[in-house]
């Protein structure tokens, strides 16, 4: 395949971005609404920071039973990864304010769990959401070498078993994160189509004091305060870790490494025919969007489709605009690929694995979607 050092898009199928975008813009006018937070939105973020607040204080209390104190950090990784969902997410998209600098504030949710902001603005922001599922643009096509998540990726011979081991690797999702990824791409001279890349002194006394306040409020002042064992330490750590990592790495991967979500490739030029639009409806997934409690709690990331449409609004207008995306889809003979349930999506990533996992010339694109991932055209 071709490996361009930048991408470009096309203008087929434009007109479905000009409909969709007046459709939307009609629809917040009309409702006189914003398409920052609304009460809500705020509501549920202080809910989730109050609820982490509160299983850390009675985690540092010690008053429980070795198998309570499992069972909190447990919810440690469940509140964790929300404040990832809900607040830091949201914020580091610029989609909580008009203001700037409430957006900053908000996105600072992502520093204190472990996690640059400014490098998520580049992998995540830039890369991620600009180059959707293209190989050597994207880095979320690359989250480890043990990992095979695009038909364009080099082909390893243990990739055959990632549909065994996959599941366990996102669990350690936010153990490299805090304690390598940032650093690794802080280091890293290419970015993408970045080449080169030289960040801020300032940027660089930001990773470090942050990483330092997590590590403080994580592993210093819980090993100061408890009166445990090293070994229930580290197994307290690991429960909060894994749970976190799990449900951050299998939400994010069932936006995209499904079944009829596509890879696309661009010509010899670093061209892609379709419209960005296009792109994004081609290579992007949603999940169980009529599940409403699924919905708070991943702060809409099952509404991904919407997201990569229109990443600066915020996800709680996602359930209402996801009926006017799929009907202008339908409308322009496009994909609207979606899974029902939660469950299902899980099943299309886990076969999407296994597909992967062949080697290359034993690979089979599925003819028909599954029947419970469905492509709405």
């Amino acid at each position: 395949m071709t490996n361009p050092t930048r991408v470009t898009f096309g203008q087929r199928d434009a007109s479905f971005a000009e409909d969709l975008k007046r459709r939307v813009s009609e629809y917040f006018e009309t409702r006189n609404l914003s398409q920052r937070a609304n009460k809500a939105m705020y509501v549920k973020a202080l809910s989730i920071l109050g609820f982490t607040a509160g299983v850390y204080g009675l985690l540092l209390s010690g008053h429980f039973n070795a198998w309570g104190m499992l069972g909190l950090a447990v919810l440690m990784g469940v509140a964790i990864a929300g404040i990832g969902f809900c607040i830091g997410h949201d914020g580091v998209h610029g989609s909580y304010s008009d203001n700037a600098g409430v957006n900053g504030v908000v996105g600072f949710a992502f520093d204190l769990i472990g996690a640059n902001s400014y490098m998520w603005r580049i992998t995540h922001n830039v890369l991620h959401h600009t180059y959707t599922n293209i190989q050597n643009m994207d880095e979320d096509l690359t989250v480890s070498p043990q990992l095979r998540l695009s038909p364009h990726s080099e082909w390893k011979g243990y990739h055959r078993f990632q549909h065994l081991y996959a599941f366990l690797a996102y669990s350690l999702t936010t153990v490299f994160w805090v304690f390598a990824k940032d650093y690794k791409y802080f280091f890293q001279k290419d970015l993408g189509p970045y080449k080169d890349k030289k960040h801020a002194p300032a940027e660089w006394a930001r990773l470090l004091s942050m990483k330092a306040l997590y590590y403080g409020w994580t592993l210093v002042i819980p090993w100061l305060v408890l009166d445990v064992t090293w070994w229930q330490f580290v197994v307290g750590q690991l429960a909060m870790h894994m749970t976190a990592g799990f449900i951050l790495g299998i939400v994010f991967q069932l936006a995209h490494v499904v079944e009829n979500a596509e890879f696309p490739v661009p010509d010899t030029d670093g061209k892609v025919e379709d419209a960005w639009m296009v792109h994004q409806l081609r290579t992007t997934a949603n999940f169980a969007r009529k599940n409403r409690l699924l919905s708070w709690y991943v702060g809409g990331l099952n509404f991904q489709v919407e997201h990569h449409l229109f990443p600066k609004v915020c996800s709680i207008h996602y359930p209402a605009l996801s009926e006017i995306v799929k009907a202008t889809a339908q409308e322009h003979g496009l994909p609207y690929i979606e899974a029902q349930t939660f469950r299902g999506a899980v099943a299309s990533h886990y076969r999407m694995l296994k597909l992967l996992g062949r080697p290359p010339a034993a690979e089979v694109v599925p003819e028909q979607p599954k029947p419970d991932l469905a492509v709405a055209a």
